[in-house]
């Protein structure tokens, strides 16, 4: 952030904020308790860089995770006053998500059926636990035998308990995985791939 700064004698580091609604009546404010590190950019500016520690457990809720304004509090000595400085960036706070993979059966007979199944869920800070993740689109994606690349087979939409669940046809050894691309709450994961046998 580049922040304004009071005359040098009543100068201290800002501590960093992130704020959602407007910063002059913010719906929520979330700062450490430790000031920015910062670097002099000129007489009266300073490039600052801070790190704002979240606990989520038992001090988030599911409605605080998206996206999220950056700003700066710079608080000057006993004589001085203090500057809020808001709009500087944009963050998101996220619920950590999870996704699964397994085709079945194992081996396959080249030609038949291959059901690919997975559960994509997130963390849930209403209840400490993770949860399912609906109504969410993912993508299944398989790579062959020796190469490096996942193209995308298809897509699939989680269910009302986050379960995935697609047929494909099989044809070569390879890996199956889900691909979530992730949106404003909950971050991109990608499941770890599941081997194929075929024979």
């Amino acid at each position: 952030m580049l922040h304004q700064n009071p005359p040098a004698a009543h100068r201290r580091p800002p501590r960093p904020i992130i704020y959602k609604g407007a910063i002059v009546a913010p719906e929520n404010v979330l700062m450490d308790d430790l000031p920015a590190t910062c670097t002099a950019a000129s007489a009266i500016t300073a490039s600052c860089k801070g790190l704002i520690d979240i606990d989520p457990a038992g001090e988030r809720s599911n409605s605080e995770a998206g996206t999220w304004s950056g700003g700066g509090l710079a608080l000057a000595h006993s004589k001085g006053g203090s500057t809020l400085q808001g709009g500087l960036a944009t963050t998101k706070l996220q619920r950590f998500s999870r996704l699964t993979v397994n085709a079945s059966p194992e081996p396959v007979k080249k030609g038949k059926s291959d059901t690919v199944t997975g559960l994509l869920s997130c963390a849930n800070w209403d209840t400490g636990k993770y949860a399912d993740h609906t109504a969410q689109t993912v993508q299944l994606q398989f790579r062959r035998k020796g190469s490096d690349t996942y193209p995308t087979l298809t897509t699939v939409k989680s269910d009302s308990q986050g379960n995935l669940k697609t047929t494909t046809t099989a044809t070569v050894d390879g890996y199956f995985r889900y691909n979530f691309a992730g949106i404003s709450t909950t971050p991109a994961v990608k499941a770890t791939g599941d081997h194929v046998d075929v024979k």
